[in-house]
């Protein structure tokens, strides 16, 4: 081994990440040890960050995707600087410690976004280098020019989102992205020869993505093949050939080092091929040095953009206000859109004009849909497209890729300055799951745009009506799943979803048209996510959407059997369950007999139910046929529904 300080410091990442595992006894030493090479040339001679300030807005992003690796980040950015000590690497995986096992996203801590479930990294980055290229394009390049550079994996390349997101951004031409492959050879199961055999570097310029192979151990390769790839328009993938679990004798190359502490006696070995004979988690001050001194490329980096922004501002109040007006955005206050009393409008259609002054009032509004655009009302009308050669525009066609469009939301959501939003139909939310879930998880603010949101959609059938989705989303710890029945709750659910600081939202909306109410609700009832509809004694009926309507005509009828209904208008039961006690007992009343309804799953209403209540709506899948036949078959019309509350309280 050369003995050099950069030696040194590629070993000390090798050497931190083992003992940080072999202490959890838990984690994944084989990736740090054959990344390393690559980690300390990319964050030693090209990554722009700032320890000092780790959210400047300016700075390089880094994605981990192959986030089981995590003990390298925590190297890294402990090395460097960054607040993670010593201490914390001890910590690694345990109860309350900041170095968990796939830290996800941590900004303050200079953890950008890693994933444990594979492909999701690769996505996201691919938002984050959308929305770079929309700031910059807005904001000028002198405000905005950075970087999203990741490192990836088999797995990660294996991942269907993972091919979404790199077709999207070749088309794009995304050429601030450059992932370095940890092209390996080995997967859980063993060598990747079992399942993965194609050309990734083909399947990639076939993308429009630069590509390169190189030695993944010969740092000056890495480095020229780097600046080759932060030189090309296009974004780039850098195949990078290591040997996981490089440095141990009887694990290198071996499956066996993937997801495995190496054992005592092999880390000694480790030790001594490297000539390492500090003590576990001691590091020569000179390796300190080497990566902190790194770091001072970044510290110049912000100051000289500090100063060109002073400036800036100084001369042109105007983009001080622009530039706030994305990284320091004033609260969204939406109209009402005004309908004639009466007449029938779909809330996906109210959501489109909503969306309009949403948009107008947040200009760091972006998204767009699978490829159903007219269907979710999800363009923004005042904005052109975001291509490839205008980055300007706020609407993106993501294609039919609608696990990708979840991925690249949440990435530019959580780049700054900017919320995503995807749109597509409830029932292909299946589709966008992982990214919504990692998303809550994140607590991400994106938005998800769900339209035709029940079997009402009529007669493409029980392959798009969606049944069992509300109940699978309100499953989602974080997530919060609106359900809107009007105009009033439209504005709401959007001046809600555009606000949110620390959630994700879902609006989930219908294709028909539902009756405009005489009597608009009330918009701080509304906002405290349920609300008395109709006021009554004798019992309660909860329902959401375009099933309140169907409660109020249900209850005009039960009235002339006199049974005094309380109508109760739900559109989001996660906000409603934040609120105290006495709120929620005040719009749901003590010990009164309640009833739900909802066109999909009866699951999930038994909490405000109970046991004996009865729970109204659709245990099974849909069925193709217009609209009214489908009420009529599956019992959810004014009449059918009546006539059950009634037999219920034995009236």
């Amino acid at each position: 081994m050369q003995n050099t300080v950069e030696q040194q410091a590629t070993d000390a990442l090798r050497i931190l990440s083992v003992d940080g595992v072999q202490r959890a006894n838990s984690g994944h030493p084989g990736m740090p040890m054959g990344m390393a090479d690559i980690a300390a040339v990319l964050w030693s001679r090209f990554l722009i960050v700032d320890p000092d300030n780790p959210t400047w807005a300016d700075r390089d992003r880094f994605v981990l995707s192959n986030g089981h690796g995590s003990m390298l980040l925590y190297s890294l950015l402990h090395l460097s600087g960054f607040p993670l000590t010593i201490a914390d690497l001890k910590d690694f995986r345990q109860l309350g410690s900041v170095t968990a096992g796939h830290p996800e996203y941590d900004p303050e801590l200079g953890i950008e976004m890693t994933t444990g479930p594979l492909g999701q990294g690769f996505a996201t980055g691919v938002g984050m280098a959308v929305a770079e290229a929309h700031l910059r394009a807005v904001l000028g390049a002198d405000l905005v020019d950075h970087r999203i550079y990741g490192f990836v994996s088999d797995g990660d390349l294996m991942e269907g989102v993972a091919a979404e997101a790199a077709s999207l951004a070749g088309h794009l031409q995304l050429g601030k992205i450059t992932y370095l492959y940890d092209d390996n050879h080995i997967t859980i199961d063993g060598t990747t020869d079992l399942t993965f055999t194609e050309d990734v570097g083909t399947r990639f310029a076939a993308y429009g993505w630069h590509t390169v192979a190189v030695d993944g151990h010969d740092r000056q390769a890495i480095a020229a093949a780097i600046a080759a790839a932060n030189a090309d328009p296009r974004p780039s993938l850098i195949r990078c050939r290591t040997h996981i679990g490089f440095g141990s004798p009887n694990k290198q190359d071996t499956s066996g080092s993937h997801g495995s502490p190496l054992g005592a006696d092999e880390i000694d070995l480790v030790r001594k091929g490297f000539d390492w004979d500090l003590p576990p988690f001691e590091v020569p001050d000179e390796v300190y040095e080497f990566y902190r001194g790194s770091m001072n490329r970044g510290r110049e980096a912000r100051a000289a953009w500090v100063a060109r922004r002073d400036a800036i501002f100084a001369e042109d109040p105007g983009r001080e206000r622009d530039y706030a007006s994305y990284f320091n955005p004033d609260q969204v206050s939406v109209a009402v859109p005004v309908y004639e009393p009466g007449s029938s409008v779909a809330t996906r259609v109210i959501s489109g004009a909503v969306l309009q002054e949403a948009a107008a009032a947040f200009p760091g509004l972006i998204g767009g849909s699978g490829d159903l655009t007219p269907s979710n009302n999800s363009r923004i009308e005042a904005s052109g497209d975001f291509t490839a050669d205008d980055a300007a525009g706020r609407n993106l066609r993501f294609g039919i890729r609608e696990h990708a469009m979840g991925s690249i939301a949440n990435g530019i959501t959580l780049h700054g300055g900017l919320r995503g939003y995807g749109a597509t139909f409830l029932t292909f939310s299946d589709y966008m799951r992982p990214a919504v879930r990692l998303g809550a998880l994140m607590g991400t603010p994106s938005i998800w745009v769900w339209t035709h949101d029940s079997v009402f959609l009529g007669e493409d059938g029980p392959t798009h009506q969606p049944v069992e989705h509300l109940a699978a989303l309100r499953a989602i710890p974080g997530l919060h799943v609106m359900r809107p029945a009007d105009p009033t709750e439209v504005a709401v659910a959007w001046e809600q979803a555009v606000n949110s600081a620390d959630h994700p939202t879902a609006l989930v909306l219908t294709r028909q048209g539902l009756p405009v109410p005489q009597n608009p609700p009330d918009r701080e009832a509304v906002a405290r996510g349920a609300y008395v509809r109709r006021p009554g004694s004798d019992v309660v009926i909860i329902a959401t959407g375009s099933e309140v309507p169907l409660a109020e005509q249900a209850a005009d009828l039960l009235e002339t059997r006199g049974i005094s209904v309380r109508v109760v208008s739900m559109p989001c039961v996660e906000v409603f369950l934040a609120q105290d006690e006495t709120y929620q007992s005040d719009i749901l009343g003590t010990d009164l007999p309640t009833v739900s309804i909802e066109a999909g799953l009866t699951f999930g209403w038994e909490r405000f139910t109970g046991r004996g209540g009865l729970r109204i709506g659709i245990d099974r899948f849909g069925m193709s046929a217009p609209a009214p036949v489908i009420a009529e078959e599956l019992g959810l019309t004014p009449e059918a529904v009546a006539e059950r509350v009634a037999d219920w309280r034995g009236s």
